[in-house]
């Protein structure tokens, strides 16, 4: 079979603080590549949209990630803690290595500036992915702007420009029509991804879900 010429786009809302949306991620990119493999491989467009989980958390959280979901849930430290072993069990499965005891929490609005910064010079989904493994696998603060700009030099961003794009919060009103858009959508909780405007798929679902929505979404695209 040959390659289907139809583009599929896919709008993603998720948090860089949010581990199922690295999860989600790596899983949607394992249906793109067994719809590779199938011969059934639609052209495919990716936009992150800013979604804040905890917009109320400071910048500079005193604390570990234990304790804040133990203040911000209002759960047992020993249950949250078995919460944490259990989702790095689960991302270790798609090849991730969660580090929650190295986890700086922050809040992530200067992040989401940053992604969509990176947006208008082509470099969004690396930018996003650089992220959330600085977040999750290294224990960077994501909300620090000298940290961001050299994590966004690292993708091949210009440095000076990033500083200049976050010192002057040119990009803070894209950040707020993503929040807007996603209460439209009735989105309160991420990784949401919405295929072609038409399907949306709430959570970090298995790859076979995605591979459905896809192929469904390509051929109807082609049909078109």
């Amino acid at each position: 079979m040959t390659q289907n010429p139809s583009t599929v786009k896919i709008d993603i809302w998720s948090d860089v603080a949010c581990p199922w949306c690295y999860v989600g991620k790596r899983r949607l990119e394992t249906a793109l590549g067994r719809l590779e493999e199938s011969g059934f491989a639609p052209q495919v467009e990716i936009e992150y949209h800013s979604f804040e989980l905890s917009p109320d958390t400071p910048v500079d959280f005193d604390g570990t990630e234990v304790d804040f979901l133990a203040g911000h849930k209002g759960m047992p430290r020993e249950q949250v803690e078995q919460m944490l072993g259990q989702m790095t069990q689960l991302a270790a499965a798609e090849g991730l290595a969660y580090d929650f005891d190295a986890v700086q929490h922050t809040k992530t609005l200067a992040a989401h500036e940053l992604l969509h910064h990176a947006k208008a010079h082509g470099k969004q989904v690396e930018m996003k992915e650089r992220l959330l493994k600085a977040y999750f696998e290294e224990g960077q603060h994501v909300g620090r702007p000298e940290i961001l700009a050299d994590l966004a030099a690292e993708v091949g961003l210009d440095r000076d420009e990033t500083v200049a794009a976050l010192e002057d919060g040119r990009y803070a009103d894209d950040v707020q029509a993503d929040i807007e858009q996603a209460r439209a959508y009735g989105i309160n909780g991420v990784p949401f991804f919405v295929v072609d405007g038409r399907y949306g798929v709430s959570g970090a679902q298995d790859p076979a879900v995605f591979v459905q929505v896809l192929e469904q979404a390509a051929a109807e695209g082609a049909a078109a």
